[in-house]
């Protein structure tokens, strides 16, 4: 949805209500049936879980392509920018959550949030698609009740949460590195939330009690990466939300990430991605 002056919006979940199947103040079901194509990358301030029957296409999330198959789950967390294109065999269904109600069922994701949005597609074994299609069916009777009870609804979508968790065990690589290192998980917790303004080493490692160097050692012998790259790619990738997704100058995106100087910020985005701001904007 593009506004007069070239921008795109972050969309709230208020501006699909009127195609619902059913639902209520933050929680909507819709149905996946045939061709979808969006072409204009977008973001929204709501959790999005889909679940594919049968599927076809690419579904571009956070500028990776990820192809749409059959028995899959794809997770769209508040922020993240996507596009698709599916083609015309693809059936599946739809829940959109405001964030209230994520907050509260969030914690069934038995892993860190980084996790699931760095592997945003679960295959699911046929018992898994069984158990999760019962669920997402199960909620949409719910909501069509017209009296439908909270309590149900949050006990569906922390037991939905739970199953996701469990395939997803079987597709993330580092699942195991940040359930035996869990102050791995409190460091990527803690980029998320201090990236625009934190992009040192030592400020992270204040935070979880230990020196700056050990806090490197851990992530360059668990992760295989130094701790400094794990915040300067969560600068990238808002940097290309942002670039994408919204019409903001590259000096107000500097800025908005915390550069004082926005040809420093090109220089850096283009040293970590290969171009520059501006070209990548034009892609």
């Amino acid at each position: 949805m593009q506004d007069k002056d070239g921008h795109y919006p972050m969309l709230g979940i208020q501006e699909f209500r009127k195609g619902q199947l059913a639902g209520r103040d933050e929680l909507l079901f819709n149905e996946l049936h045939g061709e979808r194509h969006i072409d204009k990358p977008h973001k929204h301030d709501f959790f999005i879980i889909m679940l594919f029957d049968r599927g076809k296409g690419i579904h571009h999330i956070d500028f990776t392509a990820h192809p749409v198959g059959d028995r899959q789950v794809h997770l769209l967390f508040p922020g993240q920018v996507h596009r698709w294109n599916i083609e015309s065999v693809t059936t599946g269904y739809q829940l959109m959550i405001g964030r209230s109600l994520f907050e509260r069922f969030s914690p069934y994701f038995r892993f860190a949030t980084t996790n699931y949005q760095h592997h945003p597609v679960v295959p699911l074994s046929d018992a898994a698609f069984t158990l999760l299609h019962y669920e997402f069916d199960a909620i949409k009777k719910e909501l069509e009740t017209g009296d439908s009870l909270y309590e149900l609804l949050d006990a569906r979508t922390a037991v939905i949460a739970a199953l996701v968790s469990k395939e997803a065990e079987k597709v993330f690589p580092d699942f195991k590195v940040y359930q035996s290192e869990p102050r791995l998980v409190r460091f990527l917790q803690l980029i998320d939330l201090s990236f625009r303004e934190e992009k040192l080493v030592s400020f992270y490692a204040r935070q979880l009690h230990i020196s700056a160097n050990y806090l490197n050692i851990l992530c360059r012998k668990k992760l295989h990466v130094p701790a400094t790259q794990l915040i300067q790619q969560r600068v990238v990738l808002e940097a290309k939300r942002l670039l994408q997704a919204t019409g903001q100058s590259v000096k107000e995106i500097a800025f908005e990430l915390g550069f004082v100087d926005h040809a420093y910020f090109s220089n850096f985005f283009k040293a970590q991605t290969g171009i520059t701001p501006t070209a990548f904007r034009l892609q």
